[in-house]
């Protein structure tokens, strides 16, 4: 079987290279050509010798997912869903603004960690992306979506908050990371790349040891009685534990502040007493907020939280001095929005199978 280069970043391939009995050099000119040239056929490398090219062809391969569909909503928003084999797909997001373009990426196939408002967690999970698989999410939505006409590319920024639960693939995902930042393959600001976790605090130590980006936590509730029922994962990290890793964190970020996202969801976490539950709770992590108002899926049982709600929500939080942005949601007639990714999972949970009983029982 052919070795996959896009799997590699740039300290793998020169190592990769270097086995070969090449010269290191040769690893950030083929990254330059498969990244920043977006190139998948070593005889149009035309800069790399013929004979290494002869050897790649022989050993080696750019593979990256295969479309299975592509949609597009009437505010721009793009969405493709990629082929990642074994009947598996995973869905990657473009959000244009006018002020940059956002590609939002998964990083597994459904997500194991089962919050209950997100469409993806009722999926189940199958298993984590590769780096190839990760990264190539990137590369061929920056063919898909070319330059501008002053020659930039479209795609100025990368959220890891597709599908999938990043750090639970920490070592997948860092690598990719490494490949969105290295100047020979996409050259990405760390303030440009934002990775998106529901709260595993070890592997947010980790991740600040070892590529430190600017960071997001899905919050969404002020006191461990509500996280505990809409992020399981609480249960294991609380919320004392989180507010300290992230404290920690702000020790390396590229950003001195964390973003904190809070889903709406009406009459569980949307009242005023929650956001000054919320306060209280951050009152010593210097952060920012995005309320995103819910984005119903079938047999979600949550609804929306009103607009009169989250606007009284959000000045709570102004007047205490907090920055607050209500996201604007995108994409939600393509099933774009957050939340609302499902892909296409061949669930080794069986819990799509248990979600479909509780919809037909009415009851948990």
């Amino acid at each position: 079987m052919k070795t996959n280069l896009l799997d590699f970043n740039l300290a793998q391939l020169t190592e990769h290279f270097a086995a070969m009995g090449e010269k290191t050099f040769r690893a950030k000119q083929v990254m330059h050509w498969m990244h920043q040239m977006g190139e998948d056929d070593f005889d149009a490398m035309t800069d790399i010798a013929k004979a290494l090219r002869a050897k790649l062809l022989a050993s080696a391969e750019v593979r990256v997912p295969s479309l299975m569909a592509a949609q597009e909503a009437s505010d721009g928003t793009r969405k493709w869903l990629l082929d990642v084999g074994t009947g598996n797909g995973v869905e990657t997001v473009f959000i244009p603004e006018d002020d940059r373009g956002t590609l939002c990426v998964s990083s597994q196939v459904g997500c194991a960690l089962e919050c209950k408002f997100c469409s993806t967690g009722r999926q189940g999970f199958n298993r984590n992306l590769s780096t190839a698989e990760i990264i190539g999410q990137l590369w061929w939505a920056n063919k898909a979506m070319g330059v501008t006409p002053k020659n930039e590319r479209v795609i100025s920024n990368v959220v890891m908050m597709g599908m999938g639960e990043p750090l639970a693939n920490f070592d997948n995902v860092v690598s990719a990371l490494q490949i969105m930042l290295d100047d020979h393959a996409y050259g990405l600001s760390r303030r440009r790349v934002t990775l998106s976790t529901s709260g595993l605090v070890p592997q947010i130590d980790r991740l600040a040891a070892a590529c430190p980006v600017a960071l997001a936590v899905s919050l969404h509730a002020p006191n461990d009685a509500i996280r505990d029922e809409i992020v399981p994962i609480n249960k294991k990290y609380p919320l004392s534990e989180l507010m300290a890793a992230c404290r920690r964190y702000l020790e390396f970020a590229p950003r001195d502040f964390i973003t904190f996202e809070y889903v709406m969801l009406d009459g569980v976490n949307d009242r005023p007493e929650h956001a000054r539950q919320l306060l209280q709770l951050v009152r010593d992590v210097p952060c920012k907020f995005n309320l995103i108002p819910f984005n119903p899926f079938p047999n979600s049982g949550y609804g929306r939280s009103s607009n009169n709600a989250i606007r009284a929500f959000r000045e709570i939080l102004q007047d205490a001095g907090r920055v607050v942005t209500v996201r604007k949601t995108r994409g939600d007639d393509i099933d774009a929005a957050c939340g609302q990714l499902a892909g296409q999972v061949q669930d080794k949970t069986r819990r799509q199978e248990k979600w479909i009983r509780i919809a037909e029982s009415g009851s948990e």
